[in-house]
């Protein structure tokens, strides 16, 4: 039980007295007050930078689909409709190329590895395989099982108790799948992920109540009232003790909020990342090219936050490939290799696991509109940080580009990796079902040894 102490008020319409509808139940804070939860966060304030005391990953979804053959595995030496426009870069690894249009990424090669012989997808347009390890199946979304952040969430909790496990800034599409920001599946809403720009948290918002105004400790009190009565007239928000248990949370310290605030980060900083916007990449019902996301999510798992998930981009090119792709991959190139750069300036490229892939790859022969068409017999994954061995690529496709050739990866057995980088065990963790019935995380559990 959360109180928050005061002299006693005049009663409201329904009855409760200030008081008494301040008590926070179930807030799971350890005991501490809110005055202590403010001093703590003033303490820690200045601890950003250094070295974070848990594990995180920061994952990316490309949206629709990217084309391996044009990123990580170009075909040179196949047909002119299999190789298309693009010529590999060496990189400052020797031996591996990538596209030209990815120059800043051939500079800190040593900082990644690339997959390419990914392989399990299925033909969906939509991030639960990149979130979770499994398809839409027979059981719905992810098939109900827990995307990785909920399964985080559950098995390791909060770091802060003011600061969710899981955060999902995938932004909303007209196409559903798209903005899956990984779904709690079995584990329901007590471990779906806090998106700060999401229906159930945009309801229970402070209105009127600024970024200021949460620094402000008078405000926030008085912000506690205004949030209860909402809560208490709104028909949508009965029962709705999941998401009250995480508004509370995050509105009784300002570490969440703070950490959003991108306006404390140099400006130097902010162009090297590049800014963008919430909006739709190419007008096109997919991801955005909003660099800041990338900036924020390192700034989310400083402040105690194990997995962040994002969209980015629209890759889904039935037509015009080699028209959109320069645009899309130079921003990638920029957002990507900009994060990587700041985990390590910051010391945490030991601590931050980062993924970046879609749900498919794109058919080796261009149609006839100029564009690749859905392939999932063959995809490709940018991995770094976490700790992980960098600076080379596993597996590879056939001349085409077709179908892995050498070192197959399926995608669970990333799934299995990036456990095993945050410290779970595949082989030996379960969680319980609603039926009690133990369920593993992933159903390939063996972890990629070249990485580990």
């Amino acid at each position: 039980m959360l109180s928050i102490l005061g002299a006693p008020t005049a009663s409201h319409c329904d009855g409760s007295t200030r008081r008494q509808f301040l008590k926070i139940g179930g807030l799971a804070l350890g005991g501490m007050s809110l005055p202590q939860l403010l001093r703590a966060q003033e303490a820690s304030s200045n601890a950003r930078g250094k070295t974070i005391s848990h594990k995180a990953v920061i994952m990316i979804y490309l949206s629709g689909g990217p084309s391996h053959q044009d990123m990580f595995d170009l075909k040179m030496d196949a047909p002119k409709e299999v190789r298309g426009e693009f010529r590999p870069i060496s990189t400052n690894v020797p031996g591996i190329e990538i596209c030209q249009h990815m120059p800043r990424l051939a500079k800190m090669m040593d900082k990644f590895a690339i997959i390419r012989s990914l392989y399990g997808g299925a033909d969906q347009h939509a991030s639960d395989m990149c979130l979770s390890g499994y398809p839409i199946g027979p059981k719905g979304r992810q098939d109900n099982h827990p995307s990785l952040g909920s399964a985080v969430a559950k098995l390791q909790g909060s770091v802060d108790p003011a600061v969710p496990p899981f955060v999902g800034l995938t932004i909303k599409t007209r196409h559903d799948p798209y903005c899956n920001p990984g779904q709690s599946g079995f584990l329901g809403q007590a471990y779906s992920p806090f998106q700060p720009d999401g229906e159930g948290m945009s309801n229970m918002r402070l209105t009127g109540t600024s970024l200021d105004h949460l620094r402000d400790r008078q405000q926030l009190l008085a912000g506690f009232d205004r949030f209860r009565r909402h809560l208490d007239a709104s028909p949508r928000l009965q029962g709705a003790d999941v998401f009250t248990q995480k508004a509370f949370d995050v509105l009784a310290s300002s570490k969440l909020v703070e950490a959003m605030d991108l306006s404390k980060e140099p400006d130097s900083l902010r162009d090297r990342y590049g800014r963008g916007d919430s909006s739709p990449a190419f007008g096109e019902d997919a991801g955005p090219h909003w660099m800041d996301q990338f900036l924020m999510a390192r700034r989310l798992v400083e402040a105690g936050v194990r997995c962040v998930t994002l969209s980015f981009g629209s890759w889904d090119r039935h037509g015009g490939n080699f028209e959109q792709l320069p645009v899309q991959l130079a921003r990638l190139d920029q957002g990507i290799t900009a994060l990587v750069e700041d985990l390590h300036a910051r010391g945490l490229d030991q601590d931050v696991s980062v993924i970046a892939w879609g749900e498919f790859g794109r058919t080796p022969r261009i149609n006839a509109g100029g564009g690749r068409d859905h392939w999932p017999q063959a995809s490709c994954a940018l991995l770094a940080g976490g700790g992980m061995k960098m600076g080379q690529v596993i597996g590879s496709t056939n001349r085409l580009g077709e179908v892995p050739q050498d070192r197959p990866v399926h995608y669970q057995e990333v799934f299995a990796t990036l456990y095993h980088q945050l410290g779970i065990d595949v082989g030996n963790t379960t969680i319980a079902d609603p039926s009690g019935r133990p369920q593993f995380l992933v159903d390939k559990r063996d972890v990629i040894r070249e990485l580990v």
